[in-house]
């Protein structure tokens, strides 16, 4: 029995029942729907059918009464026939691969998603769907937290994975934007395990630094943690020296400390957002375990692990306990979580900002570079520069209103 093939092109003010009326009409011809998308933008639908129908009386019936009811509705309806090649071309790209782009911004002007845009159609790449995750933002009321992210499902053939994302990275210095390119596969979309960096990643400050302040060598830490964070010289190294810069402090003053840790924008909605859905969380810092514990607390974290200070007589010796927590012994921590969780690498992120984060940036199945140096946000997966923490959330394809039924 020959069939024929329309795609059902479907424009208009939305209105409840309008999807149900018309896939009745092509129910009553017995139509078999091959694909259907719906859009819609400030209340006006577009709405797409591509279905198989008998031809000759049946096809013409059908569109006919298609029309109609779509005259009654109020809306514009368009029909396009498909030949059976040109539809099992179209199947066929099915099995390409497919990847995620997600924007992000405090506003998000056409110009960058242009130069995005722009990127994917140069490396001939269909762009399959695009979805604001972001809510509706006013142009009254002034917003105490401007965010914006929107999301691309794109497919096709990458040849150069890194000049594609190195790309991408040169729009967002140039537009001040954040740009996350990730393959679309089941690990994105079942990460279960969230390790953050503390110092300038979960918190806005160095603890160590306001410690030498309090101390009276401010001046020679920071410039040590700054070579440090830079990577310039050995995190190690740096450590050990900050560390007898601070003895003799006293011991009453790491509450004082603990208790006005300025926590970064973002970051408990993230961590609640998280937390509902099942996820685990650690901290695994370069920073000290006394302030770890302070926001485990704080935040509902389920991990820490940190350097321990060593005490005496209620005053910081200059010295520590156990193994210095680097770079490398991040990653170590992050694979030891995972493990004991059953989780696979691929299901984890690690976010931070320094260049002793970079380890388990580079380990976990997401590595994001959080306001990060230079050199960490060249060297990581991803990077968010532009708004707070929750922008992890869009990375993982929340959207507000998923994290708003949390809130």
């Amino acid at each position: 029995m020959a069939t024929e093939i329309f795609l059902l092109n479907i424009s208009g003010q939305d209105k409840p029942g309008l999807t149900s009326s018309l896939t009745d009409v092509l129910a009553e011809y017995k139509a078999k729907v091959l694909d259907i998308g719906q859009a819609n933008i400030h209340d006006t639908l577009s709405l797409g059918i591509l279905f198989e129908i008998q031809s000759g009386k049946k096809s013409a019936a059908v569109l006919k009464d298609l029309l109609f009811k779509a005259y009654e509705l109020g809306i514009k309806a368009k029909f396009k026939p498909i030949t059976l090649e040109d539809y099992e071309n179209w199947v066929t790209l099915q099995g390409k691969d497919r990847y995620i782009v997600t924007i992000l911004g405090e506003k998000l002007a056409a110009e960058q998603i242009s130069e995005v845009t722009k990127i994917i159609s140069d490396k001939n790449l269909n762009i399959d769907s695009i979805k604001r995750l972001t809510g509706r933002l006013s142009l009254v009321k002034e917003e105490e937290y401007p965010r914006a992210s929107i999301q691309l499902s794109i497919r096709g053939k990458i040849d150069d994975k890194t000049e594609f994302t190195e790309k991408f990275m040169q729009i967002s210095r140039d537009l001040d934007v954040d740009i996350a390119f990730q393959e679309d596969n089941i690990y994105r979309r079942n990460r279960r395990l969230v390790c953050f960096d503390m110092d300038s990643t979960l918190i806005q400050t160095e603890v160590i630094d306001e410690l030498a302040e309090l101390a009276g060598v401010g001046e020679e830490v920071k410039a040590i943690t700054e070579s440090a964070m830079q990577g310039e010289i050995d995190f190690n190294e740096s450590f050990i020296s900050r560390m007898k810069l601070l003895k003799g402090l006293s011991e009453e003053v790491l509450q004082d400390v603990a208790v006005k840790l300025p926590i970064t924008k973002g970051a408990r909605r993230l961590i609640d957002t998280l937390k509902s859905y099942g996820f685990k969380t650690a901290i695994l810092s370069g920073g000290f375990t006394y302030f770890g514990h302070y926001l485990q607390k704080e935040l509902g974290i389920d991990y820490v692990y940190a350097n321990q200070l060593e005490i005496k007589n209620g005053k910081l010796t200059g010295g520590y306990l156990g193994d210095i927590v680097d770079g490398n012994k991040k990653a170590e921590y992050l694979q030891d979580i995972a493990k004991r969780e059953g989780i696979d690498i691929s299901q984890t992120i690690a976010i931070g900002d320094g260049a002793n984060d970079l380890p388990m940036l580079n380990l976990a199945g997401l590595g994001i570079a959080f306001h990060a140096k230079p050199k960490v946000k060249d060297n990581a997966q991803s990077s968010i520069s532009s708004i707070g923490l929750d922008g992890v959330l869009y990375l993982l394809g929340y959207h507000d209103r998923h994290i708003d039924l949390i809130e």
